[in-house]
């Protein structure tokens, strides 16, 4: 789709000028005082790629953490320890060398996004690893930590695009009906 093309280059120059250390630094904040968080026992990650939101500092936090691994057309739930090596991919994404699990193990997915809309769908980097993947995660729920100034109204969506529980922001947490 035209129209998400341009905003995804949009939004990643927008976000080269914001200070991603301090946005990030409020976000994990803001994570660690949501109660669902504060619930969890097995919570899936991203590893930043630059310019997005670092969410590492989490893994100081008493919980089993999972990190995405692409094989294929399909995402892969990897289980993390301080002991686990990482490599980088072919999207220059680092991902965990660990044997992957069932998504039906982690009660909480961090989604990464370019940008969100107030209807709890996002924009992600356009391979659509997410959108397939969400729906296998049955006991989960979802949540988009997103830049605050990068919600929309309303993003351009395709009938595979999924939608999330919750938004939180460097400033406030979003609830999706």
């Amino acid at each position: 789709m035209q129209e998400k093309s341009h905003l995804r280059t949009k939004f990643k120059n927008l976000r080269k000028g914001i200070d991603t250390e301090s946005v990030s630094e409020a976000i994990c904040k803001n994570i660690r005082d949501f109660e669902p968080y504060k619930k969890a026992e097995n919570v899936m990650l991203f590893y930043p790629t630059k310019f997005e939101i670092n969410l590492l500092p989490l893994l100081n936090d008493k919980k089993n953490f999972y990190f995405p691994r692409v094989n294929g057309e399909e995402l892969e739930v990897c289980p993390y320890s301080d002991t686990i090596e990482f490599k980088m991919s072919s999207f220059n994404i680092n991902e965990p060398c660990s044997a992957a699990v069932s998504p039906d193990i982690l009660d909480l997915v961090l989604v990464p996004a370019l940008a969100a809309d107030v209807e709890g769908y996002r924009l992600g980097y356009g391979g659509g690893f997410y959108d397939r993947f969400l729906p296998l995660c049955k006991n989960a729920l979802t949540v988009i930590p997103v830049y605050e100034d990068f919600i929309l109204e309303k993003l351009p969506r395709e009938q595979f695009d999924r939608k999330v529980n919750y938004i939180i922001t460097n400033g406030k947490r979003l609830t999706i009906k």
